[in-house]
């Protein structure tokens, strides 16, 4: 699986250095395709910002009450006969199954709905958490019902938005906390989802800005998740600065060709190069595409079936890209064919010693369905002085060709019905990679997990992947 860079759930790619302060574990709920999508409520506190899922129960909306307090502090549930006994800390609750009315800290509550127990679960109606967790929790709560984004305390994060009067323009937001949003790009349009961070809107959710080129700015939240879409008449970027307190929304500059990386110069007196990027000799063998089965050995990725790890699951599929892409003729490298433990370093390295004209990264994800193509965001603090070249924004020369080789791609699986979207994200290893760099999530067809490891499945999506690269070949090879 793949996740934004300062969120580290198990079996996801690790973070640019430097981009983010780490948060609270993000579920791999984000940017998912899943049809229809799945009602959630999201909380946000100093103790832990999650997502839980929303339940229709008899026309009403209803969430699992040990689980909205369980990342909050010290709970326990107990069942006797209809009657559900909840603490939270030295704070005692009773609940009938069936009844509206409850019992908490000593004092009549009225539920909107009955309570319901399933498999001695306790749950609640949606709407009553506004004035049941103050209830419990002795401190103020606010609850956005409409868009499911509960706050529990002085938790907001605000920000700030302003067009620069520089040519290009550019939009810069600073924001209160760090955050770390995923990224997604459409003709007009720069979408930032925030999925795990309590951004709250400015004075207006529509921003108008004096600008021709980034006129206007909006702010939605649905469904436990917050979005801020930046309207545009030019191809957009983002990167980001201030420890992930400023993101800096900006044209996309012409493409350059991208320049091989030189013995290092002497450094400043005083100064702090950046780590430069030694060139290997040019291999023997030209390889035309460097494929990398994320994970392996000791790191076994996802758990996305009681016996099936992610590692396997990459392994397979890689190969099947491998051969697929000899196939029209372009040789391809496996970065490994084996269960080897591979270091995110090691995997750059070897990809840079081996100059292929593009590096692609094989992931598999539990949920949602088709493929998520994800490019490289770079650090705006990531600075390349002179010949040094900053490990951290190696990919900076590529970005342009990246992005065009990921749309290129997303359009062919399209074109073949399988659901694709290109996203924008600081992951790594693509920050540190000197080529056009891609990494693809691969999610199964349908609610079976075990789908991934189906091999007419792979097959598909592997002959889907090595046509859209072919159909790029030529710009690509320009471009080594």
């Amino acid at each position: 699986m793949v996740a934004p860079a300062s969120r580290r759930p198990p079996g996801h790619l690790v973070p640019a250095a430097g981009a983010f302060a780490a948060a609270v574990v993000l579920a791999s709920s984000i940017l998912l395709y899943s049809s229809p999508e799945e009602k959630r409520i999201t909380i946000y506190s100093n103790a832990a910002n999650y997502t839980l899922p929303v339940l229709e129960r008899n026309g009403d909306e209803y969430v699992g009450l040990l689980e909205v307090f369980e990342p909050l502090g010290n709970v326990s549930a107990k069942l006797s006969g209809s009657h559900w006994k909840f603490r939270y800390y030295d704070v005692d609750s009773e609940f009938t199954a069936g009844k509206t009315r409850a019992r908490i800290h000593g004092s009549d509550f009225d539920l909107p709905s009955n309570f319901l127990l399933e498999n001695r679960r306790g749950l609640v109606p949606l709407s009553c958490l506004g004035t049941l967790m103050p209830r419990i929790l002795g401190g103020p709560v606010t609850f956005n019902q409409n868009s499911r984004r509960l706050f529990v305390g002085n938790v907001a994060v605000h920000f700030t938005a302003q067009v620069s009067k520089t040519t290009p323009p550019k939009l810069v937001m600073n924001f209160t906390a760090p955050v770390n949003p995923m990224i997604a790009t459409e003709p007009g349009k720069l979408r930032m989802a925030f999925n795990h961070e309590a951004v709250v809107a400015p004075g207006s959710q529509a921003l108008t800005f004096d600008s021709k080129i980034i006129p206007s700015a909006s702010f939605q939240e649905n469904n436990g998740a917050a979005e801020i879409v930046v309207a545009a008449s030019v191809p957009l970027m983002a990167s980001f600065a201030n420890n992930g307190h400023t993101i800096i929304v900006e044209p996309v500059p012409q493409a350059i060709p991208p320049t091989q990386a030189t013995a290092p110069a002497q450094p400043q007196p005083n100064a702090s190069p950046p780590i430069s990027i030694t060139t290997a000799p040019t291999a023997i063998h030209r390889y035309f595409a460097v494929v990398d089965p994320s994970h392996g050995g000791d790191e076994r990725g996802a758990s996305l079936t009681g016996q099936l790890a992610e590692k396997d699951v990459t392994l397979a599929f890689a190969r099947r890209l491998r051969q697929e892409l000899d196939n029209r003729g372009l040789a391809t490298l496996l970065l490994r064919d084996g269960d080897t433990t591979l270091s995110l370093d090691q995997r750059a390295s070897l990809t840079n010693s081996a100059h292929p004209a593009i590096y692609l990264c094989v992931h598999a994800a539990t949920q949602g369905n088709g493929i998520r193509v994800y490019t490289a965001l770079v650090p705006a603090e990531a600075e390349t002085r002179g010949p040094f070249l900053n490990w951290d924004a190696a990919q900076t020369a590529f970005q342009l060709l990246s992005r065009s080789a990921g749309a290129a791609l997303v359009t062919e699986l399209q074109n073949r019905q399988i659901p694709a979207r290109s996203i924008i994200a600081p992951l790594r290893p693509l920050n540190n990679i000197t080529t056009p760099a891609l990494a693809m999530e691969v999610a199964p067809p349908s609610d079976d997990v075990s789908q991934l490891n189906s091999p007419a499945y792979q097959q598909m999506i592997a002959g889907a992947i090595a046509a859209g690269i072919a159909g790029v070949r030529e710009k690509l090879e320009a471009g080594r």
